[in-house]
């Protein structure tokens, strides 16, 4: 039998690792912000003209010239913010469903959020000859309307993670047919400006296209923030949660609500950017070490996620692509590794 020393020393064992892991999670928290800002750095830096990053931080603050002002302020500076509050959302409305679902694919690009905006869009732009802040109104709308129906759908006496996911693939499925037969008919105008919309793209970003996903960032960010404790005991199981005081449905319907918001302003603004939402949880995962500061760190994993992914679209390929496809190059075979991890041993996050 143990021995109630043998208890104690457990417990203190316990209580002294519990300040390094929080210390770990400062640490990698305040290493990714720095990798944040110095992307942000570099993309300022870099264009037809280089500048030297003290040129941009003083064009910044208004003390440099007006040709390395209107440079970095007017031209650059909105893509680089428009990068940073769509990575950031995108990453934590992806780990929020991937969280709340215990599922690493339980990620909107996977369960037909994005597809719902990215059809909502289509129409707007090929059937209906919208454009601008219209289109992204309809984007915002059909995300919520199809998260509705996903979860009307899966929450037959609790809604469950698997059930959900299946659905939402389902319907992602037939999103998708409706939007390939809308480019189809389209014209061939229609047609391009649509597919660079889907393709996610930070080109010819404005600050009035940040600004909504912005606030939209606070707003629903606060959200998450405020159920983050109800959505981490969540992870423990229902019945684990309900005898803690936690109500599974109800941190779900507010989890959902959050993540929906996040993931369909930054795509009504940048486009369903590919796969960030779903890659940024998990190498949050690997980076903290299941440390804490998981919902912090994958928004932080997904600003570096399009930062880099537009730059090196920018300028370390022959030819200039949208960030969308940059990022689809690189999450397809993490897809896949996960897929292969999750029939093995469940893959949970």
């Amino acid at each position: 039998p143990m021995t109630s020393g043998a208890v104690d020393f457990g417990a203190a064992a316990q209580d002294r690792a519990r300040p390094r892991a929080t210390l770990r999670s400062r640490w990698m928290l305040a290493l990714l912000a720095a990798v944040v800002v110095a992307l942000m750095l570099l993309t300022l830096s870099c264009g037809n003209g280089c500048l030297a990053p003290a040129e941009v931080i003083t064009a910044l603050l208004g003390q440099d010239g007006a040709s390395a002002s209107f440079v970095v302020n007017d031209l650059r500076l909105p893509r680089v913010l428009l990068s940073v509050v769509a990575g950031l959302s995108f990453g934590l409305g992806g780990v929020a469903f991937q969280v709340m679902l215990r599922n690493p694919l339980a990620s909107p690009d996977i369960i037909g959020i994005s597809a719902s905006a990215g059809a909502a869009a289509v129409f707007a732009i090929v059937i209906l000859s919208y454009d601008g802040w219209i289109v992204s109104a309809v984007a915002v709308l059909s995300g919520l309307l199809v998260a509705t129906l996903i979860w009307a759908l899966s929450s037959h006496r609790g809604a469950a993670g698997a059930r959900l996911i299946l659905i939402g693939i389902g319907i992602s499925a037939m999103l998708d047919s409706v939007t390939a037969n809308v480019l189809l008919e389209a014209p061939a105008w229609d047609r391009a400006e649509a597919l660079r919309w889907l393709t996610g793209s930070v080109n010819g970003a404005q600050l009035s296209t940040a600004v909504p996903v912005f606030a939209a960032l606070v707003v629903f960010g606060g959200l998450l923030a405020a159920t983050s404790r109800n959505l981490e005991i969540l992870r423990l199981g229902d019945d684990a949660a309900s005898a803690l005081g936690v109500h599974p449905d109800a941190t779900r319907l507010r989890v959902t609500l959050a993540a929906v918001g996040l993931v369909a302003f930054a795509t009504s603004a940048a486009g369903p950017i590919a796969f960030v939402a779903f890659l940024s949880g998990p190498i949050a995962v690997r980076v903290l070490g299941g440390s804490g500061g998981l919902l912090a760190g994958a928004a932080l994993v997904g600003a570096i996620l399009v930062l880099a992914g537009d730059f090196t679209g920018q300028f370390l390929l022959p030819a200039r692509l949208p960030v969308g496809v940059v990022t689809g190059a690189v999450g397809a075979p993490f897809l896949l590794y996960l897929i292969v991890r999750a029939n093995r041993n469940g893959g949970t996050i």
